[in-house]
């Protein structure tokens, strides 16, 4: 199978003592391409340096809501900088969190339509992260004139899905469709369009079912390949196939020109 994991961390210290042991064995399971978002600014030269360890990674750069404490005005010139030096695959992880406790919406706000506006110079896609804060994201993406990316864990409505494809997003999917008590996103993920659905881990986070308090990694993907297919009428190798030319299509194309 053609596999692509199209959001992990494997550039966070937990992969640092058998980083290339999960990627050798990644290969053996097919999966070829792997995505790498950023999250602060003081990752940003670490994530990049890990990517050049091998063909297979490719680096985004963003700042992520949930670590508004870390960010600091500065550093979105050296996020514009950065993207025309190191000309990454995408601005990510960028997007709203209205869910954690404390959250100042305001600042968020400005921070995400700044990274969004750094998007559309360069003519970029986007990885977002969202949380309780779809209807006000779906209204920046128009109002900055962003038509490509991909929704990361994307857990909202089906109302929200279609709105989201509209506007020309992939909707990414990871091991929470392994756990049977998520019947609304299991059911909602059954039945949208193939063509709009990519693969993800979010590793080390987001563990699949039955693994508590183990690393989650990349070499998981096949898994949710797996459960995906129990619930939808596609094989296996159909839906590695066609997310996996999702992701090209938007994010790779370039790159790998």
């Amino acid at each position: 199978m053609d596999l692509i994991d199209s959001h992990c961390h494997l550039d966070f210290n937990v992969f640092d003592d058998d980083r290339s042991t999960v990627l050798a064995n990644c290969q053996q399971l097919g999966i070829n391409d792997i995505i790498i978002p950023g999250v602060t600014a003081n990752t940003w030269d670490r994530l990049l340096t890990v990517c050049q360890q091998s063909t297979m990674l490719h680096p985004a750069l963003g700042m992520h809501p949930m670590f508004m404490d870390q960010h600091q005005a500065e550093y979105i010139d050296q996020l514009n900088a950065y993207v025309s030096e190191h000309k990454p695959v995408a601005i990510g992880e960028i997007g709203l969190d209205f869910y954690i406790a404390d959250h100042d919406k305001q600042s968020q706000i400005e921070l995400f339509e700044q990274q969004l506006a750094i998007a559309h110079q360069h003519n970029l896609p986007v990885i977002l992260h969202v949380r309780k804060a779809h209807d006000q994201t779906l209204a920046l993406l128009k109002k900055h004139q962003i038509t490509a990316g991909i929704v990361h864990a994307f857990s909202g409505s089906e109302q929200q899905a279609n709105n989201y494809i509209k506007q020309g997003f992939l909707l990414g999917i990871g091991g929470v469709i392994t756990h049977e008590r998520a019947t609304r996103l299991r059911k909602l993920f059954s039945s949208l369009p193939l063509s709009n659905i990519v693969l993800e881990t979010d590793a080390p986070d987001m563990p699949l079912a039955n693994m508590p308090d183990i690393r989650n990694t990349p070499e998981n993907i096949p898994r949710i390949v797996a459960t995906l297919a129990e619930l939808r009428a596609e094989s296996q190798e159909q839906i590695a196939d066609i997310s996996s030319q999702n992701v090209r299509q938007i994010f790779l194309q370039q790159k790998n020109a």
